[in-house]
Parts: structure tokens; C-alpha cells; sequence
């Protein structure tokens, strides 16, 4: 037999005989029947969010950051919108960090497309992966116009800014971990799948093509193995199926290393022996729901899920030198569209981004092991209970909003960063008069969205 499955089922069955909450832990959110994720692209709370009404309150943005050489950089106004990317692999994260010293950011990888018309570097540097000279790239905010939406909802509802990505590296290990709390090969291993597949853009998961391959990362923090892009461990989507609860992830396509299900082998159900599979077929597959904008019509026909993801599509991810700027209007819709409906009464929204892109962040990450925390990332929690012009300040990973969901429908534990995360409790209070709900003003409504033709995935390039 499969030894993957082997260790899964041992793992299932563990995860059948636990306990239905944690000693010393309380449900915390009696109220709350949905929830839905909204997982943007590559953004720190530096860079997304120099708001003066959050910093006001109290919020830990920084204008400034120390490089290298000592000196105190100014953080200079830029777009959502580059024509350049930033290097934001485990290196990435081990370089800027700089073992805790967060002062080397001024070294990250700046990357212009070779397709860039106009790209801010010099004119030699303009082929595919070229380290741009361009002076201090990564200290750089969005300017405050393009992101009102995001603004208006942090301002409105709770804005935490002690959110730290699960994983110190890039997006397909931290699609893993958001839907299962962990990018671990299998589930006994001591191994994290720590890069995106190579090779680069190559299709990803359980139906990448053969030769393809994903490093790992051990507990010393060495990356010296590698293996096909196909894990196999539980899934919160496997306790929410035992316990009878709904759940959909909404994503532009399949094979992309921003759909989650299709990297764990059982939700996917390849149709054919790894690594020759070229389709998902699993009873799990049929939850997976493409394009994105499908939320915003189960929205609207009552056939939301109870718990939701939510992916962007290229044009309306956050992520540099891969979106159009829609990515505020985009996360606006779906919220707009609930608030809107009879599902805000019992809804928490988790608005959140995957990595930090290679963004300049002051904020040192709490280090649990050779992978584990990353930067930080911004976190908006929108509710009727979510704390209203709340500043939290308590530090939280993807793996509280897995314990979240966990709590909220009394599941057990799957014993990965949901078991050590800390409660997402101290952005609600369940005992204040719900919200009236106060749609969110954005460029572009629902409307466009819903006639968009747009199935790209964000890209990584």
C-alpha cells in the first residue's frame, strides 16, 4: 500500500479519537455559522497599509527601515501595480531578515520581466531575472489612493498588526498550510515543503508533470532535498467533512501552486499513478470551484458554503508585476456582497495575504523552527462581532485561523500550526450589539467581476 496513505490514515485516525476542543480553550465564536478566507498576494503591513487612521490608533507601521550599511531609509510612495518583481523564497526571507536584525532588505532580489516595456532599472538589466539596480525597490509603500477599500475596512472593523505567515518562503507551501496548518510531505515527517515548483511556472501539485520538483527544508534548515510537488497529510477540509460541515475553495485554475487542494494527493485524486496524473477527479475536487468570482454567485443565490477560501486571479491578486490593481475592489465585492446578504449576520471574514512578497517589514517574526514564523502579513477581521476601530496587537499565524474554524464547529485538533496558534478571540467580543453592516465604496463593483473573463493566476515570475 501507498505508504503516504499509510501515514494518512494513522493521522485520520488519531485525529478521529481527539477530543472536541482543546483543554483550556473555549469556543470562540458561538454566534458564527460562515466563514470565509480571503487569501491576497505578496504584501506587508509596511507596504499595504500607511493609513494615518490606523497608525492613530496605534498600529506598528513603519516609514522607515534600517538597511545594511546602517543608514535609515525612508520608505518611498509606489503602485500596486510594478513592472518588476521582488525575490521572496526561503533565501529571500533568510537574507532579509538577517537572523533577526530585519536590516538587510536593501540585498533582496529585484526581478524585471524581460516583457517589461518600461522597467524601473537600468536598460541593461531588463532580461528575465536580472537583478535590477534600481536604489531601494523593496522600501517602498503602496500609495494610500489605490487601496481605500482596505482602508476602509481595517478603519471599520478589526486590524491586527501582529499577523505573521505561517511559512518563510512563497506561496505554494503557504496554500498548503492555510487549508491544513502544514506543508509537510507526509504526516509523519519532519520535512517542510519549503519553494514554488520548479521548474518555475511549471504546473504544480499532484498533476505536475513528471521532473518536476519542490525543495524541502529540514530542522537544521538546509534545503538539500527535493521531491515531486505532491504531499500527502489530513486537511481541516477533511474534519469539516466528517463533521458534516460545507466548505468550497474558490481558485482561478487547476495545476496552479495557489490551489491549494491540488498539492495533497487525497483531495485531488489524480486520475492516474504519480506522477503521470493530468487531472483532479477526488470527491474532494468537487469543492474546488474555479473561476473565483463564483463566491460572489453563490453569494447572491444562498449557496455560500459554511467555510469558504477565496483565491484572486491574476488581475485581481496584490501580487507585483502580476495584477491591474482590482485586488481592493475585488476583496470589496465579496465582502459588500455578504454584508449585503442575510449571511452577514453569522459571518467572520478572515482578509489576510499569503507571503510578503519580498516587501521591506520592520517587524522581527517570532522564530518556532527552521521554517516557521515568516514576516509579517496584514490581517483584517470583518463581522457584526468583530471588534469595531479595533487595533490588535496579540501575534497570530494562518494556523489561528484554522484553530478559528476549529473552535467555531467544535472539530478537534489536526496537531499542526492550528494546534500552537494563538486564539483569534481577542478580535471579537461576542456580547456587543451586532454591526449594522456599511458597504465599502471600491472603483469597480461586483458587476465586473462576475463578467470578467479573467482566469489567470497570480503571477510568480
Amino acid at each position: 500500500m501507498n505508504p503516504r496513505l499509510v501515514a494518512l490514515a494513522v493521522l485520520m485516525v488519531s485525529v478521529s479519537t481527539l477530543g472536541q476542543v482543546r483543554p483550556g480553550k473555549t469556543p470562540s465564536a458561538p454566534l458564527i455559522k460562515h466563514v470565509v478566507i480571503i487569501f491576497q498576494e505578496n504584501r506587508t503591513p509596511d507596504n499595504l497599509f500607511q493609513d494615518p487612521v490606523l497608525i492613530s490608533r496605534g498600529a506598528d507601521i513603519a516609514t522607515q527601515g534600517l538597511n545594511s550599511k546602517g543608514q535609515l531609509i525612508t520608505l518611498q510612495p509606489g503602485s500596486l501595480i510594478q513592472n518588476y518583481d521582488l525575490g521572496h523564497s526561503h533565501i529571500g526571507f533568510t537574507l532579509q531578515y538577517d537572523k533577526g536584525k530585519m536590516d538587510a532588505s536593501d540585498k533582496a532580489f529585484v526581478y524585471c520581466p524581460k516583457t517589461a516595456a518600461k522597467c524601473p532599472c537600468s536598460n541593461y538589466a531588463t532580461q528575465h531575472k536580472i537583478s535590477c539596480p534600481l536604489a531601494n525597490p523593496v522600501f517602498s509603500y503602496v500609495d494610500p489612493a489605490e487601496v481605500q477599500p482596505y482602508f476602509q475596512l481595517a478603519e471599520q472593523y478589526t486590524f491586527n498588526d501582529r499577523m505573521f505567515q505561517t511559512n518563510q518562503g512563497p506561496s505554494f507551501p503557504a496554500h498548503q498550510i492555510i487549508i491544513s496548518g502544514t506543508s509537510a510531505p507526509t504526516a509523519t515527517s519532519n520535512l517542510f515543503v519549503a519553494e514554488n515548483v520548479v521548474p518555475e511556472g511549471a504546473r504544480a501539485g499532484c498533476i505536475a508533470k513528471p521532473g518536476n520538483t519542490v525543495l524541502l527544508i529540514d530542522p537544521q534548515g538546509k534545503e538539500t532535498q527535493a521531491m515531486y510537488p505532491c504531499t500527502e497529510h489530513a486537511s481541516l477540509t477533511d474534519l469539516l467533512k466528517n463533521a458534516g460541515i460545507s466548505w468550497r475553495y474558490y481558485t482561478p485554475s487547476a495545476g496552479s501552486i495557489w490551489t491549494g487542494p491540488n498539492g495533497i494527493e487525497h483531495m485531488c485524486g489524480p486520475n492516474n499513478p504519480l506522477p503521470n496524473a493530468t487531472a483532479c477527479l477526488g470527491s474532494d475536487w468537487n469543492n474546488v470551484s474555479m473561476p473565483p468570482s463564483n463566491v460572489l454567485s453563490d453569494i447572491s443565490s444562498g449557496q455560500l458554503a459554511q467555510v469558504s477560501w477565496v483565491m484572486p486571479s491574476g488581475d485581481a491578486s496584490d501580487h507585483a508585476n502580476g495584477n491591474i490593481g482590482l485586488g481592493p475592489s475585488w476583496v470589496a465585492s465579496i465582502v459588500n456582497a455578504i454584508g449585503g446578504s442575510a449571511y452577514w449576520q453569522d459571518t467572520a471574514i478572515f482578509i489576510t495575504w499569503d507571503d510578503w512578497g519580498g516587501w521591506y517589514d520592520h517587524v522581527a517574526p517570532p522564530i518556532l523552527n527552521s521554517y516557521e514564523y515568516g514576516f509579517r502579513v496584514p490581517l483584517i477581521v470583518v463581522s457584526p462581532y468583530a471588534k469595531p476601530a479595533y487595533i490588535s496587537h496579540v501575534t497570530h499565524d494562518f494556523g489561528s485561523i484554522l484553530q478559528f474554524i476549529e473552535h467555531t464547529y467544535n472539530l478537534p485538533s489536526l496537531g499542526y500550526a492550528d494546534a500552537t496558534a494563538t486564539s483569534l478571540s481577542d478580535c471579537f467580543n461576542f456580547k456587543q450589539k451586532p454591526l449594522a453592516y456599511k458597504s465599502i465604496a471600491a472603483p469597480v463593483s461586483a458587476d465586473y467581476f462576475l463578467k470578467s473573463l479573467d482566469t489567470s493566476d497570480p503571477d510568480d515570475d
